[in-house]
Formats: structure tokens, sequence, C-alpha cells
């Protein structure tokens, strides 16, 4: 499963070689719309839900033109009509209720839902969405999604026997909603398993959830799985099984210690590899991001690497933000310039086995 990538590749590339740009998912939203939504959640205020959504659009509008300015290859309007990963789904979804924030670190809160009836696909999660940010952009549109796994492991349940049981249901639900965003033409869908790293050891479940997932998916929509913050060496190579074609893995903000954990077996899958970290506040050289990049070329050739941040970008002053996107988009076309030159004697590790 190698995934149809050249599909993304823009008519006037510059250069032979094609290192994939694209974003994770969130980006910092403009202060005017947080303020949007505060007017909204009053009630003395005369802002009414016409003019939030208003105001939603125009922040989709913005950001997508935004990632487009920079010269990201698969662009997304940043996440601007989610609030959180979890919670924008629990809200769209029958069987879940919400009772109140719960702490989860430092000072941080998250609005945990619990499942308290059977869950159904009751309204579409992100059609409407994706079909805005289609229209408005110029370049593909990647639409991330939170997956069954998380939804289960980040909510109470109530009701199933088993959390394994409420992903299962969950991935019936996610793959419905899987097959509206294909029929209205997304082609690039990632698929969001944070909590994966948290509980390596129910990797088995994530990839029944995957399969589920997959069965209807046609042979030229990209399936993408983004995982976050954990401990590789608990997952792989078992996740290479997955009926994805594309693992978007976090390494910078971990040194890179472990990029040597993806060299003990081949990576058979084409790699998303964050070469900018989001929890720096810094706007990496060009420089940087380009020996960062070299580091993905020790694991997957070419043809098989994507350039993308660690993760979502939104924790981050919006101008650093952009300032990351743009240089990484420049370190891209800079190694592709240089891979064209023969400049770079890139050869992918070789197996274990070898």
């Amino acid at each position: 499963m190698t995934g149809p990538r050249e599909q993304f590749k823009p008519a006037d590339h510059p250069n032979d070689h094609f290192l994939m740009t694209t974003v994770v998912g969130s980006y910092p939203k403009p202060k005017w719309l947080h303020r949007a939504r505060d007017l909204y959640e009053e009630e003395d205020r005369n802002f009414d839900e016409e003019n939030f959504e208003e105001a939603k659009d125009d922040a989709s509008r913005l950001i997508t033109k935004e990632h487009e300015r920079c010269g990201i290859d698969v662009v997304c309007d940043g996440e601007m009509r989610r609030n959180e990963m979890v919670e924008y789904f629990a809200h769209r979804i029958d069987g879940y209720e919400f009772n109140g924030r719960v702490k989860v670190w430092g000072h941080n809160y998250f609005d945990k839902p619990s499942v308290v009836d059977e869950v159904e696909y009751d309204q579409e999660w992100l059609i409407s969405e994706y079909e805005f940010t289609s229209d408005v952009a110029d370049s593909p549109v990647k639409v991330p999604i939170t997956g069954p796994y998380t939804l289960a492991s980040w909510s109470f349940n109530e009701v199933y026997d088993d959390e394994a049981e409420l992903a299962y249901e969950l991935a019936d639900l996610v793959n419905e909603e899987i097959e509206g965003l294909v029929e209205a033409g997304a082609r690039y869908i990632q698929i969001d398993e944070p909590a994966l790293a948290t509980t390596p050891d129910d990797h088995a479940i994530v990839g029944e959830c995957l399969e589920r997932i997959a069965d209807n998916v046609p042979d030229d929509v990209r399936l993408g799985l983004h995982v976050c913050y954990g401990d590789y060496s608990r997952i792989y190579p078992e996740i290479l099984d997955y009926p994805v074609h594309e693992y978007d893995l976090e390494l910078v903000n971990g040194d890179f210690e472990q990029l040597d954990v993806f060299k003990d077996d081949e990576f058979t899958k084409d790699f998303a590899m964050g070469v900018i970290d989001v929890h720096d506040a810094e706007v990496e050289s060009v420089e940087e991001i380009k020996d960062n990049i070299k580091k993905g070329l020790e694991v997957v050739p070419p043809e098989r690497l994507t350039v993308s941040p660690d993760c979502g970008l939104k924790l981050l002053p919006r101008d650093v933000a952009y300032g990351k996107m743009e240089n990484m988009v420049q370190a891209a076309r800079e190694i592709e310039a240089e891979l064209d030159a023969g400049e770079l004697d890139v050869a992918a590790v070789a197996s274990a086995d070898d």
C-alpha cells in the first residue's frame, strides 16, 4: 500500500523530485475569531449563530490562503471551526454528553465527554468544512479527522463493556463520515490517533479500527495516520500492517532520538516526518530544517518522504507559525533541487534482514 501520492504534485512544480509538504491540522486562530466566539457565547450580546458562522467562514478563507501563500502543497483551513479534537466530534455524535471540564495537566482543562448511550451517526462532521475549504483553495485539501481509538480513550465510557468495543463502534461512524468525505471529493484523509502513543499496547485495537475504516476507501484516496509524542518502539514495526499509506510522526521535539527505531525494520510505507518543532516559538532556519529533512532520507527515499510540522501549530503565535511553514517549504524545495543536481547521495537504510 504505497499510496496515490503523485496526484498532489503541482503541475508547475519546480523540481523533478517531490517532497510533499503539508500541515498536520490545527493553526493559530485569528484573535478576532476568539472574540467572535466569546460574543456568541454571551447571552446578552446581539451576536447570533449567523454572525458566528460568518466569522468562521472568514477565518477559514484567511488561513487556507495563508497556507497557500507560504507554498504548502496540501493545505487545510487550520481547523478554524473546531474547538478541540475530541469535543468537536462528540458534540456531533449521538450518545455523548458533557458534564463539565476535567483537569488534564498543569493548568489545562479538557471538556471530557461521557458516552451515556449507544453511539450513532447523527449529522455530518466535516463534509461541509471540506467542501467550503475545497472551494476556497487552489491547492489539494487534506482532511484531518480524530480517530475512533482516541475518541474512545479520551471519553468516559458508561455504556460499553470495554474501551475496545466502544472504539469499534466509533470506527463504524468514522467510516460513514469518510465515505461522505470521499463522495464530496476528498482525496487525502488523515486519521489522528494521539492516544495510541500514550497506550501503545492497544495497537491491535487501533489496527482493527483502521481495517473497518479503510475497507470501503477507494484506491485513489490517500489515508494517513498521525501519532504524536510517544514511545514509537512499542508500536513499530507492528503499525506497518495498518491499512494506511502514510505515517505522520513527531520527531523534532525529541531531537530525533527515536529516528533509529524506524531503521531496525524497513519502513515500507510513506513517512510524513515532523521537521519543525511546534512547541518552540523560535522559527527554525532553512538550513536547520534542511538538516532535519536529510534525517528523514535516512529512513525512506525521497519519493516516500512527506515534510510536515511535528503536530498542529495552534499554540504558537501566528507570525511564528507562518514563518516556520514558509521556511519548511523553502527547505524542501532546496533539498529537491540538490537531489535533482545529484548533490545529495541518498539511500534509505536497508532492512535489518539484508
